[in-house]
Formats: C-alpha cells, sequence, structure tokens
C-alpha cells in the first residue's frame, strides 16, 4: 500500500475512532445517569422484560444474568436473555430501558422480522469468513508469484475473495444498524404499552437507547474503513507488481 493510502486509512480510522470513543462515552454517561433515577412501576429489568414477552404471548424464553455492565444480549439459539448485573435487579429508568431493549430482539424473533433473520443467517457465515480472508489472499499473492506471466489474473481472483468474504463483516455492520434501531423503537412502544414507564419517564429511557444507537453507526463506520483499507492494500499489491 503506497504511502498516502496509509494516511488516509489513518485519518479516517482516527475519525471512525474518535467517533466510537465518543459513542461510548455517551452511552455510558447516559445509561448511568438513568440507571440512578427509580422509575415509578418498580419493574426492575427482568420484570420488564417478562412483562413484554407475557404481553405479547412469546413463551420458551428465560432470562438470566451475566457479569459486567451493558453486557446485555439475546441468544436467539438457546431462547436466553442475559441481563447485566446492572440490568437484572435494578428497578430504575435505564435498566428497564436496557431490558426492554432486548425483550424487542426477542419479539423480532419470534414476530418474523426480516432483518433480524438476515442477521443470524450472516453470523456463521462472518465467523467462517474472517478466518478464511486473510489466507485467500496470501494464497492469491502467492499464485500471482508463480504465474506472473499467466493470461488470467487467477491470483487476484484467489486474493479478491478473501476481500469479499472480510466484507462480510461490513455487511454484518449495515445489518445489523437497522435491527438494534427497530429493536430501540420496539422497547419505546412496549415501555409505555405495559405501563413500565410513564409518559414523563420515556423520555429518560429515549436518551438511553438513542446514545446506544451511536455506538451501532460507529461500528459501521469502523467496518468500513477496515474493508476499504483491505480491499486497497489488496489493489495497490497486484497493481504493483504487473505495473514493474
Amino acid at each position: 500500500m503506497y504511502l498516502e493510502d496509509y494516511i488516509w486509512f489513518l485519518i479516517a480510522f482516527g475519525v471512525c475512532s474518535a467517533i466510537a470513543v465518543i459513542a461510548n462515552t455517551v452511552v455510558n454517561n447516559t445509561f448511568k445517569k438513568y440507571n440512578n433515577v427509580h422509575n415509578l412501576s418498580g419493574f426492575t429489568g427482568r420484570d420488564t422484560v417478562v412483562r413484554i414477552l407475557n404481553s405479547q404471548g412469546v413463551t420458551g424464553v428465560n432470562v438470566g444474568r451475566v457479569g459486567g455492565t451493558l453486557t446485555d444480549h439475546y441468544d436467539p439459539t438457546s431462547e436466553m436473555v442475559n441481563l447485566s448485573q446492572t440490568t437484572h435487579d435494578a428497578n430504575t429508568v435505564g435498566a428497564v430501558a436496557v431490558a426492554a431493549h432486548e425483550a424487542g430482539h426477542v419479539l423480532q424473533k419470534h414476530n418474523g422480522y426480516f432483518l433480524f433473520k438476515v442477521r443470524t443467517f450472516l453470523v456463521p457465515i462472518v465467523n467462517f469468513g474472517s478466518k478464511l480472508s486473510f489466507p485467500l489472499v496470501l494464497i492469491g499473492i502467492l499464485i500471482d508469484l508463480f504465474l506472473l506471466n499467466a493470461e488470467q489474473p487467477f491470483g487476484f481472483y484467489v486474493a479478491l475473495a478473501g476481500v469479499a468474504l472480510y466484507g462480510g463483516s461490513l455487511l454484518f455492520a449495515l445489518v445489523t444498524l437497522p435491527v438494534e434501531l427497530n429493536a430501540s423503537r420496539r422497547a419505546r412502544q412496549q415501555l409505555l404499552e405495559n405501563g413500565i414507564l410513564t409518559d414523563g419517564e420515556i423520555n429518560g429511557a429515549k436518551k438511553v437507547l438513542s446514545a446506544a444507537a451511536m455506538t451501532y453507526f460507529a461500528s459501521v463506520l469502523l467496518s468500513l474503513v477496515y474493508f476499504l483499507r483491505f480491499l486497497v492494500y489488496v489493489l495497490s499489491i497486484f497493481g504493483r507488481r504487473h505495473r514493474n
């Protein structure tokens, strides 16, 4: 990769990293603020998930506890909503907002939300592609070394296949963004409909969920920068070799 390519990559990476740091700081500070504000209904994070799922007729989903802060997640394969220590037993505006977001993912699966299906389908592909992409690029370069004068640039095609597999992480991030935003929208709706938060309290929950959305956006930007850097790297290697 040429020096100017590295410079542009470092600039883009720096900007996206700064956005990611800011996003994480905002979401942590916002959650900390509203996790100190007790809700009037007295619902905990666990109560919130159970109430929302029962109201929608969803059964067979368990609620567990995991360590850490903001480590909440829904595992669709085991049908388990895992709530962090700061969410599970807390009866605060911040806790029920985060718990309702995870319940939103459960509703996405059980309502057949298309993009949730796409993201779930992409998980094993992205995991496989991330392991195979770099070896394919290396193999492509080695093939090109031995077949430099071949009529067809086989090595280049192999390397591009590696780049395409690496691009799966970008596709996953792009799909994840609307999935997370949709889960937050469902969370706000369910918090009000189930009487978990009042009209006066919902604004705090919106701030928590909006802050979290910034982190999803930052993930898309970082994935895009890394993918473009990888693509430019491969193109520059083969471009230099065949110009020499």
